[in-house]
């Protein structure tokens, strides 16, 4: 695992303002991680602002510090310096992209194998589980108190990005941070029961559509399902209903590469994929696409096109990779 680089830490301990953001529509690791960030600003006595331009998804709304989250950035010439965390390419920063990316200098914090390296400063370290992890290893080197709501947050960064410790990304590393979290009062029981446990009735009737989807290719080992906006109009479920649907397909014992496809209303098909072991490399697949990730579980999106267009291009690429 590599250290923090001590010209990130020294950064931030000589910034007095800090501007703290991440990727649109963010996952648990990357609000886990924001969240836990203010945390640890605020104890280190650090003005910060937490930049989100969506409304918080009711998934990870339980979260502590949601609240302080904001759409309406600030004059960025009060700030000394960005923090991006968890955002592995610039354009998955949002609207606001030109204007934060113009704050100097930006430090980008991340795990994503595939990371652009944008901005002025950079710590990527694609062994770790999560950023989570590393905003806990930051803290430490930072000399902060890691608070309890810090220590929720950055533990369900990490459940969230590993699949509750079961992908291959998970290491003894991973375990060394959940448990020092867990000594500062974080229940796992309390956690899986607020991360896995928070269906809504449209949640389930959407998955009963999208698994009713579920095509399988070479002999079951490829595995797809699907969602469309007329899937969603019906159901009166949204975008973030389709948390963690990937895991179903996947979760058949002969596929070794499950994909996900999403249909939005502005004409965009997101494709998320997960594989198992080392067989396939699904970071370098959805590169071919534009996108990005890691090797057991990567994503692209491809705009004005269609779900059955992007589904014959991927097939022919997955049975022959």
């Amino acid at each position: 695992m590599s250290e923090v680089p001590s010209q990130i830490v020294q950064k931030l301990r000589n910034a007095s303002n800090i501007l703290v953001l991440t990727h649109v529509y963010p996952d648990g690791d990357a609000l886990g991680s924001q969240l836990a960030f203010g945390e640890i600003l605020s104890a280190l006595g650090k003005k910060f602002f937490l930049f989100g331009e969506e409304k918080v998804s009711y998934i990870y709304d339980f979260l502590p510090g949601c609240e302080v989250l904001g759409a309406d950035l600030p004059d960025l010439a009060e700030f000394d310096c960005v923090v991006a965390l968890d955002c592995g390419d610039c354009h998955r920063l949002g609207r606001k992209m030109a204007e934060v990316l113009a704050v100097t200098p930006f430090i980008m914090i991340d795990h994503h194998a595939g990371n652009k390296l944008f901005g002025d400063m950079h710590w990527v370290d694609s062994k770790r589980a999560s950023t989570g992890e590393m905003v806990y290893d930051l803290a430490i080197a930072l000399g902060a108190e890691i608070s309890y709501a810090a220590a929720f947050c950055l533990y369900t960064a990490i459940v969230s990005d590993t699949g509750s410790f079961k992908y291959s990304s998970t290491t003894a590393g991973t375990f060394r941070v959940a448990g020092e979290l867990v000594a500062r009062g974080v229940m796992p029981s309390e956690v899986a029961g607020k991360l896995f446990d928070n269906f809504t009735v449209n949640r389930l009737r959407l998955l009963r559509m999208v698994l009713d989807s579920l095509e399988l290719h070479d002999k079951a080992r490829i595995a797809f399902i699907s969602v469309t906006a007329e899937m969603f109009n019906e159901t009166g479920a949204t975008q973030a209903d389709t948390e963690s649907f990937i895991n179903y397909p996947r979760s058949l014992s002969s596929v070794n590469v499950a994909v996900f496809f999403k249909e939005s209303a502005n004409n965009i098909i997101s494709v998320s994929l997960r594989s198992k072991g080392t067989e396939c490399d699904v970071a370098e697949i959805a590169a071919g696409f534009g996108g990005g990730g890691h090797r057991n579980a990567a994503g692209f999106k491809m705009p004005g096109a269609k779900i059955a267009e992007v589904k014959t291009r991927l097939l022919k690429v997955l049975l022959t990779d």
